[in-house]
């Protein structure tokens, strides 16, 4: 009997994009799904998108809660999953329609028995599917590990939660943790390594990656949740691992650091520089600079609007 595959969607305020991603776990050349839709206290019109959804196929489950962040809308959507496999998936993403097909495949092969999870390439996009970039990291199999993930991430690499494909067993003790807003998977991703967990990797771009401008991680300073992980790292490693993690954070801060004043002298020292500079100077003298800005500032958020659409 062909096992089932539980599809967890938060959804939170996009419903603009989550006809998008019902429809690629429609598409599924796997047929034995169930798909958990987790509505986290939107305000838009996500109920009435998912329950239409969910009235035409029965695979769909639509679950409403108060809002508690992506996180308390994932480990929801795990206590509520019945599936032998987890696919988590955000609202504003897709999956190749082959995702649960290929995965399920790798992890049936015999030479690949006693797997659990299986890891697959992506690929980015804006508005058209269709119209695909590389993505923003490498993917390779030789970073599925503890030490690549605890060290390099955010560095070398980071995965998409969608990248994944997890044996529901692996969520019976672990959960995203609730307090914070993004770098949340990180956190999972090193608890399910640091247990001995391996992963099986597919290089085909089965997950595909909306660059959304209005996303958490776009629109947010993530410094307090990366706090928040070293906080939740110093509880749950070695001390020598915690050192180790400390030594690289702040190297890796120093380096930023010291490369953004560098950046800053450059521009300072150009000619485009010293031109606005001068300009900034005349239009100040004639008591026309804040209209002037103003109107600039207004220009410049009609091209970021247009090159959006």
């Amino acid at each position: 009997m062909k096992p089932l595959i539980s599809i967890i969607i938060p959804c939170y305020n996009q419903a603009q994009y989550l006809e998008g991603a019902l429809q690629s776990v429609l598409n599924q050349t796997y047929s034995n799904w169930e798909c958990i839709i987790v509505n986290d206290g939107s305000p838009d019109n996500t109920e009435e998108i998912a329950k239409a959804w969910v009235s035409k196929d029965m695979r769909f489950r639509y679950f409403y809660k108060e809002n508690g962040g992506v996180s308390s809308a994932r480990n929801f959507g795990i206590e509520k999953a019945e599936g032998t496999y987890i696919q988590f998936l955000d609202s504003d993403d897709l999956l190749d329609k082959r995702k649960l097909e290929l995965s399920l495949h790798q992890l049936n092969l015999t030479e690949n028995r006693g797997a659990k999870i299986v890891i697959s390439n992506f690929r980015m996009f804006k508005q058209n599917p269709n119209r695909t970039t590389i993505p923003y990291c490498n993917l390779k199999a030789e970073l599925f590990n503890f030490e690549s993930l605890l060290y390099q991430w955010n560095e070398s690499f980071s995965i998409p939660i969608h990248c994944g494909f997890f044996h529901h067993s692996l969520f019976e003790e672990i959960r995203f943790p609730e307090n914070m807003t993004a770098q949340e998977d990180w956190i999972v991703w090193v608890s399910l390594f640091q247990k001995g967990c391996k992963a099986l990797f597919i290089d085909k771009p089965l997950a595909l990656y909306r660059i959304n401008t209005t996303s958490r991680t776009m629109t947010e300073d993530l410094h307090s949740d990366q706090l928040k992980a070293y906080e939740y790292f110093k509880k749950n490693l070695s001390e020598a691992e915690f050192y180790k993690l400390s030594v690289v954070l702040i190297s890796r801060y120093y380096k930023s650091t010291t490369y953004f004043k560098t950046k800053l002298n450059e521009i300072k020292l150009s000619n485009t520089y010293r031109v606005g500079y001068l300009i900034k100077k005349v239009l100040r003298k004639l008591r026309i600079l804040k209209p002037c800005k103003y109107l600039f500032e207004k220009i410049l958020k009609l091209n970021i609007v247009s090159k959006n659409l």
